[in-house]
């Protein structure tokens, strides 16, 4: 599997995803980070996704996590229809929980065997492939809850990558002063880390 992992949307350089598409373009848009929003406002934010997917030439569709909550066979049945995924941002907590309910966190664990498969996503879908959301609590509410979600914390990340990611580091964005205190503790905590600024992506063949 490849690993897009963005700070903000595509990043300054957004063909380099583009080149890391398998022959299979169709892309899953997971968009579950953003279910604390209104119906309104989520469906504004995952439209707002869709169209620069499409300009480097990628199929997108929406995979709402919620519609196969504790439907795992569907699930994977429905993910293989897919050669990649693009996971929003949001709260990564309340995506955490969605990966758990529907399974997904064990189906794209499988994708790991699949040199073809990508993985791409900014913000919490860059978080939650760390080994830890440990000091994201700094900036996500843990325990704000959509309707239809467990409130267990996790607090486990996928462990794709082996460190924390802190992005919108000393960027333009309304979050960037509470990153600047998760940094700190992940210091703190000699916790291992590598900070984004918006428009920078780690690309990785796992």
């Amino acid at each position: 599997m490849k690993l897009f992992l963005s700070s903000y949307e595509l990043g300054d350089n957004p063909e380099k995803l583009a080149k890391m598409a398998p022959t299979n373009k169709r892309i899953a848009v997971i968009g579950n980070a953003s279910d604390l929003k209104t119906v309104e406002e989520r469906i504004e934010k995952i439209a707002k996704e869709i169209d620069p997917l499409i300009e480097i030439g990628l199929m997108p569709e929406e995979l709402d996590l919620r519609n196969y909550f504790g439907k795992e066979k569907e699930l994977k049945k429905k993910l293989d229809e897919f050669g990649m995924v693009w996971v929003k941002g949001g709260n990564t907590f309340v995506l955490r929980r969605a990966f758990k309910q529907s399974g997904f966190d064990k189906i794209i664990m499988e994708k790991i065997k699949d040199p073809d498969f990508v993985y791409a996503g900014y913000s919490a879908g860059s978080c939650i492939v760390t080994p830890t959301l440990k000091g994201l609590e700094i900036v996500d509410d843990p325990i704000a809850i959509p309707e239809k979600y467990d409130k267990e914390i996790i607090w486990e990340g996928l462990g794709f990558v082996n460190y924390s990611i802190a992005p919108h580091y000393r960027s333009n964005h309304p979050e960037s002063a509470m990153v600047e205190e998760e940094v700190k503790y992940l210091i703190e905590n000699k916790m291992p880390y590598k900070t984004l600024r918006d428009g920078e992506v780690i690309i990785i063949g796992i």
